[in-house]
């Protein structure tokens, strides 16, 4: 019995008392009810404050409605025994039948278990990284690599329908700087001042020279303009490489240029117009952000006449509301804080509720450290560390799995030596290593002539009796509700520190003899060993699933 279902077990019960008259609700019986794992044993397997909750509603006091919701959940199916503690809590005992019948469906569901319906119908938009395509992707970029990627994974496993879109700033003097960069590298000239440096550069001339041979003898405007599109075009390319091999795939690589081209900025500029959201001012034109919380109105068109990002910001977010997306999910590094309150006033200029169309998530900054050193990044000075670099460093999965465990907004330190090492100390190897263990079992099992029992004639789920299997059970079945927390708060660190309790449960309960799913010595195969079989497998079940929210793979061997 998962917690969603003993929920409705419970509204079962308050709708039968409401329908016999022994209680009276008059806002009606809720959808659902609160159930949690309490913290202290011998409090049973579940409890609930339902009573609390509802007993002023029903005109009565929590302990009197305790009793009466009590001995109705008594004689439910599934339900072993409740106690009423306190001020009107109840501690819900589950029968071992219903509480061992989660591994079934654990097993049954595979790789959908965990899948919700919480963010059914929501078409949501997550964009993140956005990095200009002058440069290969660096530590500052890591981390929304990670994350942007499993916020989205995490709103899927909810039921939305995510596109997950890189933004890429291909408009602007920075590709001005960066064609003259490759140019001057191409020729043995000093960069300009304005450029970028680093070997990165010296590579790309030649990548370009190669590409396109004679490009840099074309006369000077003509050769910035094909440099700049070569360069642009290879570079994109290189990044777009670089995250998927670290396990991050977007389904958009949308152009800040096409949104020029296509008049998307002109026909945002004349809806602002109508709406009476814009002003002149010194030769500017203005958007009065200021109506809608902004601590100063920013500028859509400067004096000269240049466009600034902000009105490519503007015509963006409507192109994204154009396509369907009901909300629109920023994901921006720490330099980018000013940004929240100007992203939430432009939706509303143009007509939108942000708390209902709009989430900006800054993240804080991560330091990597080797060898007690901060490894220092500088994009312009030439001294980057790749994202690719990191990668190769640290590996994928210890690099992907330490970003992904922390909050987005807590700053972070990352010690090289600590998250590569294979200790149960680490995070990872900790949970990637039971996924392993699971493996081993059931590989083990096989030599030994065990099948998989048929879950609806060969499974008894009442012989998971023992209270280490209640306890690992009662942990798979939170399995959802995690994942569904973690999208509704775009918190996928929830599943990680999910996963590393839930690994330390079944670790617990595979040093429990009395637990032991494969017979000893001569002992033959028994229904026992076969229903513990079963929980192994929907223990493995859940640990990948999890490490697949996170972008992380779950080894059979270590």
């Amino acid at each position: 019995m998962t917690p969603a279902q003993l929920s409705t077990t419970i509204v079962d019960a308050l709708s039968a008392l409401v329908e016999q008259g022994d209680l009276v609700l008059p806002d009606g019986v809720p959808s659902e009810v609160t159930v949690e794992r309490p913290r202290q044993k011998g409090h049973g397997d579940y409890a609930t404050n339902v009573a609390l909750q509802l007993a002023k509603k029903a005109r009565t006091n929590p302990r009197a409605l305790g009793e009466l919701l009590a001995a109705r959940l008594k004689a439910a199916d599934g339900v072993a025994d409740v106690e009423l503690a306190g001020p009107g809590f109840l501690n819900i005992t589950v029968e071992a039948g219903a509480q061992g019948q989660v591994a079934a469906e654990v097993v049954a569901a595979g790789a959908s278990y965990g899948r919700t319906t919480t963010l059914d119908g929501q078409k949501i938009n997550v964009e993140f990284i956005s990095a200009n395509p002058t440069g290969p992707l660096h530590l500052g970029h890591t981390r929304w690599a990670v994350l942007g990627d499993a916020i989205g994974r995490v709103l899927a496993a909810a039921g939305a329908e995510v596109t997950r879109e890189f933004y890429v700033n291909d408009r602007g003097v920075q590709m001005n700087h960066f064609a003259d960069s490759i140019i001057a590298s191409a020729l043995g000239e000093p960069k300009p001042e304005d450029g970028y440096a680093g070997a990165y550069v010296d590579d790309l001339a030649k990548a370009v020279e190669a590409a396109s041979p004679g490009i840099f003898a074309l006369p000077a405007d003509e050769r910035r303009t094909a440099v700049r599109a070569k360069g642009y075009e290879i570079q994109l390319a290189e990044q777009q490489a670089q995250l998927d091999s670290f396990n991050t795939h977007f389904d958009v690589w949308f152009s800040e240029l096409s949104l020029h081209e296509s008049g998307s900025v002109p026909e945002t500029l004349q809806r602002l117009k109508d709406l009476g959201h814009v002003f002149e001012d010194g030769g500017a034109l203005w958007m009065r952000t200021t109506d809608f919380g902004d601590d100063k109105d920013r500028v859509l068109i400067k004096s000269d006449g240049e466009l600034t990002y902000f009105a490519s910001d503007t015509a963006y977010y409507l192109d994204k509301r154009r396509r369907g997306f009901d909300h629109c999910i920023y994901l921006l590094g720490a330099d980018h804080h000013g940004y929240v309150g100007r992203l939430r006033a432009m939706a509303a200029c143009v007509g939108d509720d942000p708390d209902q169309t709009l989430d900006v998530m800054i993240g804080q900054l991560v330091k990597i450290l080797r060898d007690g050193q901060e490894l220092k990044l500088s994009k312009r000075a030439g001294t980057i560390v790749t994202l690719n670099e990191l990668a190769e460093e640290i590996g994928v999965d210890a690099l992907r799995y330490s970003l992904a465990r922390y909050p987005a907004d807590s700053p972070l330190t990352l010690d090289v030596a600590e998250i590569t090492k294979a200790s149960n100390d680490n995070p990872v190897y900790y949970v990637q290593y039971a996924h392993a263990r699971t493996c081993r079992m059931l590989a083990n099992a096989a030599d030994l002539g065990m099948t998989l029992p048929d879950l609806e004639t060969g499974f008894d789920p009442s012989l998971l009796a023992h209270e280490r299997d209640g306890e690992l059970l009662r942990a798979l079945a939170e399995y959802p509700r995690v994942v569904a927390s973690a999208a509704e708060l775009r918190e996928p660190h929830r599943v990680a520190r999910y996963l590393e309790d839930t690994a330390s449960v079944f670790n617990k309960w595979y040093d429990t003899k009395e637990c032991r799913m494969l017979p000893q010595g001569d002992e033959p195969v028994g229904p026992a060993n076969l229903a513990r079989m079963v929980l192994v497998v929907a223990t493995q079940t859940v640990i990948a699933n999890g490490l697949g929210l996170l972008g992380v793979t779950a080894p059979e061997r270590m």
